[in-house]
């Protein structure tokens, strides 16, 4: 490069401002080191101001075509010791055990059969050198299953086997924390679950949602025409709301009608913990499955029900609700470790009773309530009506439903109600 007519600050200001800069091709560190060294020379770098030094650095940069930061790290070895010189490069290095042949070798056998596992992979390339007596695969056969996929992020592989991409897993969402409930004896730790009555000709039925407590078997149940945000937010905050203690936990399964932002956003503007189940745990959420059987299809059953009666089953579940959780028993487990250490529950007679009677049981169970909900209210609602009373109006408000979509049980139509 000749760049001899620029030899003072001026000339470089001239040369920055002008639109005919000097073409100048980048060439090796070995050139363009000492070039950088001689400009800086020449200029008299150590004795510039702070703006001219600026100047000489932005030139440097343009003519060269390094960034600023490489500009200022070799300027400060000029600083420093008064020369530029190119760092040798003995850095040491791990042998290479597999060579560009192996790569090209292991790429092409896996894109041969489909990109399979890795533990795959490794038994069909042993196989190719022990079976089929291939020596290319000679030294393949001892790669490890981990080193496979080291090797299959590697640039060499990917320019032979662009087909190949990691596996992703099935379920990557990372909403909701895997963990069973542990309420230790409080109340508040709800289970939720999706019924879904049924399809017919091609139409989706109505879908149940079912929420109990863990602890004293509170259960609300609301009817939803379908599962979309716009209908289950509302009714999932009702029926959240309709708990006379405060609520601490969500648990449900992996369904996106729970796993979404919506229910997170609605949860935590309610401080509500949100948990999920856990993979190969199946007895997770089993006390909501057991009360789907013994509720909603003990009394709804399993026959179809079109979405338009929704509203309908929610005014049925508006006093089915009160009966579950005031005028119904239930088992509560007695829990009891044998000789061996085998955790053993058993349900005597004197473990059954309303999940009001289980709240009223537990100590101090006030302090447990929300602040607008006083312990005489929830007295009155029990006292309202008598338990054979309440099932004769929820005998009733089902005899409807069923009487709306023409399929009445044998069971429900041979009642008389008598009151």
């Amino acid at each position: 490069m000749n760049d001899e007519a620029i030899k003072t600050i001026d000339t470089v200001r001239s040369f920055l401002v002008s639109n005919d800069r000097i073409e100048f091709k980048i060439p090796s560190k070995k050139e363009a080191y000492p070039w950088i060294e001689q400009c800086l020379i020449r200029f008299r770098y150590l004795g510039l101001t702070k703006t001219e030094r600026g100047l000489i650095l932005q030139y440097l940069k343009i003519v060269t075509g390094y960034s600023r930061a490489q500009i200022t790290r070799l300027v400060t070895q000029y600083v420093k010791t008064g020369r530029i010189r190119v760092q040798d490069q003995n850095r040491s290095k791990f042998a290479t055990r597999y060579s560009r042949e192996d790569i090209r070798l292991l790429a092409e056998t896996d894109m041969f059969h489909n990109n399979p596992n890795g533990h795959a992979l490794k038994c069909i390339l042993v196989r190719m050198a022990d079976l089929y007596c291939d020596s290319r695969f000679d030294n393949l056969k001892s790669i490890s299953v981990s080193h496979i996929y080291n090797v299959r992020q590697t640039k060499s592989y990917l320019r032979i086997n662009k087909a190949y991409t990691k596996t992703k897993p099935s379920v990557a969402n990372s909403i909701g924390i895997r963990q069973k409930p542990r309420p230790e004896g409080k109340p508040g730790f709800l289970r939720v679950d999706t019924v879904h009555q049924g399809d017919k000709d091609g139409e989706k039925g109505v879908y149940h949602i079912n929420m109990i407590d863990e602890v004293t078997q509170f259960q609300f149940v609301a009817a939803t025409p379908v599962i979309s945000e716009s209908f289950l937010i509302p009714i999932l905050k009702k029926l959240l709301q309709a708990y006379p203690f405060i609520i601490l936990e969500f648990h449900s399964d992996n369904g996106s009608e729970y796993i979404n932002q919506f229910v997170v956003e609605m949860l935590n503007k309610l401080i509500i913990k949100q948990t999920k189940s856990r993979a190969r745990h199946t007895n997770d959420n089993a006390l909501v499955e057991g009360k789907n059987a013994w509720t909603i299809r003990k009394w709804i059953g399993y026959s179809f029900l079109p979405k338009a009666s929704a509203a309908q089953l929610n005014q049925f579940y508006s006093i089915f609700n009160t009966y579950l959780n005031y005028h119904r028993p239930c088992a509560f487990a007695e829990i009891r470790t044998d000789k061996k250490g085998k955790v053993r529950k058993t349900y005597p007679h004197a473990n059954y009773r309303t999940p009001y009677e289980k709240l009223k049981s537990l100590p101090n169970y006030v302090s447990y309530l929300r602040p607008d909900i006083a312990p005489v209210m929830l007295e009155s609602l029990a006292l309202q009506h008598s338990d054979n009373q309440i099932a004769v109006l929820v005998q009733q408000q089902l005899l409807n439903i069923f009487k709306e979509v023409k399929d009445v049980p044998h069971y429900v139509e041979a009642l008389s109600f008598p009151l």
